[in-house]
């Protein structure tokens, strides 16, 4: 068999390979360390931010590529590979895929509807690491790091609902992509999760002739669902708080029974039994 196989992990984390609740991932780590050996690389695609993920993937031992706030960037660890896609840009030790204007656009934009909006929306900007713990009750080392953003602003709005589609409606007018996630509005460039995913597929397939992909893209939201629908495999992962993600697909989906850390091993078992079972019959 001349092709050579390389899958790939594309997974989100809170809900999915860190639990809804504690975010841990303990019921996950036998298999981290196999995929690991395996050289199979698990690759973080989330909403948060460069700083959140890093001190995530300390905890994981993670050493791979991974992508930023709702897919508006790549990172891409300088070294990882031997060639580098053409768009790339060198930020300390990475190489990174931008797709989204930086942060100061949004901020920018709010203030301008600062003057109609007063009082209605909150922002992290404004709220600061205090702001930031009050509203997700996050620890203050976690709000500080979701407060460096580099391509998004998260905002809470504080107003009616009919209030808030006129305030969507002028965020778009002024070029945002709004994305409404559990607690807040994201105001993001036009990029996602699938698009990312895709870009970075790609990137992987250009190392060397002739390698054959096979991604699975594991997520519990309905942020997730770009990217739910762009892998080969999805893996949907049971919520505490939530139905499954609606899908377009029909074929290639596995559905976890179990929630969080305990789902997304169940899933990756069954996708990687498949891996070896379609492998056998080449």
């Amino acid at each position: 068999m001349s092709d050579r196989i390389q899958p790939l992990v594309f997974t989100d984390l809170d809900g999915s390979l860190l639990d809804h609740y504690s975010y841990q991932f303990d019921e996950a780590v036998p298999l981290l360390a196999k995929l690991e050996q395996a050289g199979i690389p698990v690759i973080p695609v989330t909403s948060k931010t460069r700083a959140e993920i890093e001190s995530i993937r300390l905890r994981l031992g993670n050493r791979h590529p991974f992508v930023v706030e709702n897919g508006a960037a790549i990172y891409i660890p300088k070294d990882y590979f031997a060639t580098l896609p053409a768009a790339a840009k060198p930020s300390e030790d990475y190489w990174v895929l931008e797709f989204a204007p930086a942060r100061e656009k949004w901020l920018e934009i709010l203030q301008g509807l600062e003057p109609e909006y007063d009082g209605e929306f909150e922002c992290f900007y404004r709220a600061g690491v205090a702001g930031i713990v009050a509203m997700t009750g996050l620890s203050e080392s976690d709000a500080a790091l979701a407060n460096r953003r580099a391509f998004s602003e998260p905002v809470r709005w504080l107003s009616s609902e009919e209030r808030k589609v006129q305030f969507v409606s002028a965020l778009r007018s002024k070029g945002a992509h709004p994305l409404q996630g559990g607690r807040f509005l994201t105001l993001a460039g036009d990029c996602d999760k699938g698009r990312a995913l895709s870009r970075l597929r790609d990137v992987f397939a250009a190392q060397s002739k002739g390698v054959v992909i096979h991604d699975i893209a594991i997520g519990d939201s309905s942020n997730d669902i770009a990217m739910l629908e762009a892998a080969e495999t999805a893996l949907v992962v049971k919520s505490p708080v939530h139905d499954y993600p609606v899908l377009t697909r029909e074929r290639g989906i596995i559905y976890s029974t179990g929630l969080g850390p305990v789902g997304w091993a169940e899933g990756v078992s069954q996708w990687l039994e498949q891996q070896t079972a379609s492998d056998h019959k080449h």
